[in-house]
This record gives structure tokens, C-alpha cells and sequence, in this order.
């Protein structure tokens, strides 16, 4: 099954590795819904912090998975805490991916970075990363693994809110929504 993915990342570090990772050939051709530039990146920033939230929440509509592309700096990027704390409130399962070993265009890997998800704490008190899984790009072969990431991640949540034990949400996000194209992963 198919899932609707929106993708947390450090754009100014990461956006060529992250790019990597979205345009892998198992996705849809996603640039056309939501990926954006340095551009119109840079026009949204200057807007201001309202418009940069209202783009977030706005991206992440009818999205069931966020998936957090983690580099060297990742965890320290505001507007990656933002993207995961409105991806809980919203009710979507979490995925993390290193990504630090992933080649630039100029044949360069970078350091790894704290993950992101040890450091957003759910309701309960515990860390994201003790609910939700982190696996490495490179080393786990997430060419031929994210799909089931994705789709584990989406189950872990599911079964978390079935249970009645899902502390991420108040109002847990109905799980019968199966989105379609264009963040799909297959």
C-alpha cells in the first residue's frame, strides 16, 4: 500500500542528499507537489516565520508518514523540530534516515548527526526514537528498503492508536486515508 510521505530535512546542508533520497526512481515525481527550490525557498523565508509555518502545515496535509532525512546538523535546524512536533500533533508516524553517508555531487560524505527524534520528546515523556525507527540510507539499503520503512513506520503508529496507547495525539488522525501520487511511496 501506498502512503502520502512529507519529507523533514536541513535544506541549506542537506537538499542535494535529501534530493538523492526523494528521487530514487521508487517515488513519484514529487517536485511538482511541494519540493521547492532555494528560490522559492528564500521567498517564503522572507515572509516571515507565519508564512514558513503556514507552508509546513499546508505540506503536510494529507501526508500519513514524515519522514526525517537526518545529516550533521539536522537536529539543530528550528524548522525540522517544527516540521516533527506538527507531524505528532497531526498523528502521522515518524521515520528516521541517515543520511550523512550519502555522496554530494562533488563525491563528498559528512559527519552524522544527532537524531532529531531523541530529542522531541512525545506525551508520555519518552524520546520519538523509543516508538519510532532510524535506519541508515546508505548501510541499510534504502534504495530497496524505504518503501517498507514507510509502510512499518505507518503500522507501528496504527497499531499505537488502535490500542489506545498513541500519546503522540489528543485526536488521533483517522488511519483509514489511503493517499495516492504524487508523495507516494510504492
Amino acid at each position: 500500500m501506498s502512503r502520502k510521505v512529507f519529507y523533514s530535512f536541513h535544506y541549506e546542508r542537506d537538499a542535494w542528499r535529501a534530493g538523492q533520497v526523494r528521487n530514487f526512481n521508487l517515488l513519484a515525481d514529487e517536485d511538482e507537489y511541494g519540493i521547492i527550490d532555494s528560490v522559492e525557498w528564500e521567498k517564503i523565508k522572507k515572509k516571515g516565520d507565519e508564512a514558513v509555518k503556514s507552508w509546513i502545515k499546508d505540506q503536510l496535509k494529507n501526508t500519513s508518514v514524515t519522514v526525517v532525512l537526518i545529516g550533521a546538523e539536522t537536529s539543530e535546524r528550528p524548522w525540522v523540530k517544527y516540521e516533527i512536533e506538527q507531524s505528532i500533533e497531526k498523528g502521522n508516524a515518524l521515520l528516521g534516515v541517515r543520511i550523512h553517508s550519502v555522496k554530494t555531487q562533488k563525491k563528498e560524505t559528512d559527519s552524522p548527526g544527532k537524531n532529531p527524534l531523541d530529542l522531541i520528546s512525545l506525551k508520555n515523556g519518552k524520546p520519538a526514537s523509543s516508538l519510532y525507527k532510524t535506519h541508515d540510507w546508505v548501510s541499510d539499503d534504502g534504495r530497496k528498503n524505504l518503501g517498507q520503512w514507510v509502510e512499518d513506520a505507518y503500522k507501528i503508529s496504527e497499531s499505537k492508536t488502535n490500542l489506545g496507547t498513541h500519546d503522540t495525539s489528543p485526536t488521533p488522525t483517522p488511519r483509514s486515508f489511503t493517499p495516492k501520487s504524487p508523495w507516494s511511496v510504492l
